[in-house]
């Protein structure tokens, strides 16, 4: 069997030769080259085509997010960011690199030097490893939004009239980030409903997520507050390492944020707040699964339509998942309503509403 081709690029020879180490000591992968800065990588990608590109953030004469830009724009290929630790400008420049195409990101435990990087050797391969076998989403599929929007399928969905009030919830993985910046900038300004996001993501990237997808969209979107009413036309989006559940107070619906413990390894977790969301009552109920590695949200989806038989629930397609995985898990449950297109989602959503 073939070896998936990687190129690192990174400005400190000293990382160079640790994620080298890293990578080769997995008998799938193989370092054809490394480079020092986002130049002189994107000439060694155009050359050499490789399966895989770890990109570093901070880099001289070409930094990550400059080379990031030309590679999707000219050489579309599996990326995994790598960023020193977690700084304020760190966190803003690696959202909006895996918003911008970027598959996954890996932070650097202690900087650009640390041979504590050693400790996160199965991430870093795994990370890798799911890089390579990724589809990147097609631009086509991209500008499809722009045409024809879709019809609600007849015998798949009705719109959501049964109760005054309804609820949004999402839940995605490896992939998400893009995928919501696609369907949270195209919501209304007046969607009939709160939406809330599970996004799998480490304390402090969430935020600058909720501010980027903010500044984007006509909708409010802001990091879930711990016991705060929510209201329609706002999005929340769960804390990284923090569990986010809803629950009924008189009317209304609060937010609680919780460190129970992880569930399928996650927290926050989509079987959370799917399963939460199943305990509230008299709302209209729309789960969706975006794409991402794994099975999480499939218990919570038995749990929504158990309690609920009219729940709506919609798993993006294979066509335009970058990860097939989570959907896929989804889809098997039997309870899936509809998969979707990932550039027809937000106006799926609407027309529910």
């Amino acid at each position: 069997m073939s070896k998936f081709r990687v190129i690192i690029i990174d400005d400190s020879a000293f990382m160079r030769k640790v994620i080298s180490d890293i990578l080769t000591s997995d008998n799938r992968m193989e370092v054809i080259a490394t480079a020092r800065n986002g130049e002189d990588g994107i000439n060694k990608v155009k050359k050499l085509q490789p399966d895989v590109v770890t990109l570093d953030i901070h880099m001289p004469i070409m930094d990550g997010i400059t080379a990031l830009r030309e590679l999707m724009n000219s050489n579309p290929i599996p990326v995994v960011m790598l960023s020193s630790a977690a700084s304020e400008d760190t966190t803003i420049k690696t959202v909006q690199a895996i918003s911008s195409g970027a598959v996954d990101f890996i932070t650097k435990p202690s900087g650009p030097i640390s041979i504590d990087i050693e400790t996160m050797k199965q991430e870093i391969i795994s990370k890798v490893i799911t890089a390579s076998k990724v589809r990147l989403p097609l631009q086509q599929q991209e500008e499809r939004a722009k045409e024809k929007p879709p019809s609600l399928p007849t015998g798949h969905a009705r719109a959501l009239t049964k109760f005054a009030q309804s609820i949004v919830a999402i839940g995605t993985s490896t992939g998400g980030p893009r995928a919501l910046q696609q369907i949270i900038t195209r919501l209304p300004k007046n969607i009939k409903a709160p939406v809330f996001i599970v996004q799998h993501m480490p304390a402090g990237f969430t935020k600058s997520l909720a501010e980027r997808l903010n500044q984007k969209s006509q909708v409010t979107v802001k990091e879930a507050i711990h016991g705060e009413i929510v209201k329609n036309g706002t999005v929340y989006i769960a804390p990284g390492d923090l569990h986010m559940k809803l629950k009924s107070i008189g009317t209304s619906v609060a937010i609680e944020l919780t460190k129970e413990k992880a569930v399928n390894g996650h927290r926050p977790s989509v079987d959370v707040l799917f399963t939460s969301l199943a305990n509230v009552k008299h709302v209209n109920k729309l789960a969706v699964v975006l794409t991402g590695m794994g099975s999480d949200g499939s218990n919570g989806i038995k749990a929504l339509k158990a309690g609920d038989k009219d729940t709506v629930v919609i798993a993006e397609s294979e066509e335009s998942a970058v990860v097939y995985g989570m959907p896929k898990a989804a889809v098997r449950t039997n309870l899936v309503t509809k998969e979707v297109v990932l550039s027809d989602i937000s106006d799926f959503i609407t027309k529910l509403l």
